[in-house]
């Protein structure tokens, strides 16, 4: 079996591509109030938000325990609504040696679609692929659907 691999998901968003796109990239402090019991804070280490190259550090639980990371917004492509995210530091990074994270947006036949691709490296064969990963990332983005169809 590889050590590296890569999962994708991709699903509808009601609350519109646009905002989306904006929400992720540029306030992501904000994930805290969209998503309650999922993430707890989100602190600017470095940069501004919505920068290339800015560091964040995140506070969250995934799979019923508190853990923790910090990560870069590595690359952003404004055309295709697409961030791409790595993890510097955390909890995750007791399973994968790297773990990118990269969500893009698009619209088809006039519905917007959230895709979510992980790719990783684990640290050995006993680690198992990322799929309580990728769940999550699809529960937070139904959490910020629901989030912003509350607020309009």
């Amino acid at each position: 079996m590889g050590l590296t691999g890569k999962l994708l998901a991709q699903l509808e968003f009601k609350a519109g591509g646009d905002v989306f796109h904006e929400f992720f990239r540029h306030k992501p402090h904000q994930l805290a109030n969209a998503c309650v019991g999922k993430v707890h804070a989100c602190e600017l280490v470095e940069g501004e938000f919505g920068n290339s190259g800015c560091v964040v550090f995140f506070k969250y639980s995934q799979d019923g325990k508190e853990q923790s990371a910090k990560m870069v917004l590595d690359s952003i492509d404004e055309e295709k609504k697409a961030l791409v995210v790595k993890v510097l530091e955390g909890d995750v990074l007791e399973f994968y040696k790297t773990f990118t994270i990269m969500v893009h947006v698009e619209t088809k036949d006039g519905i917007d679609h959230v895709t979510w691709t992980l790719e990783y490296e684990m640290i050995n064969e006993d680690v198992p692929h990322p799929i309580s990963w990728l769940a999550y990332y699809i529960d937070i983005t139904t959490d910020v659907e629901t989030h912003h169809l509350r607020k309009s």
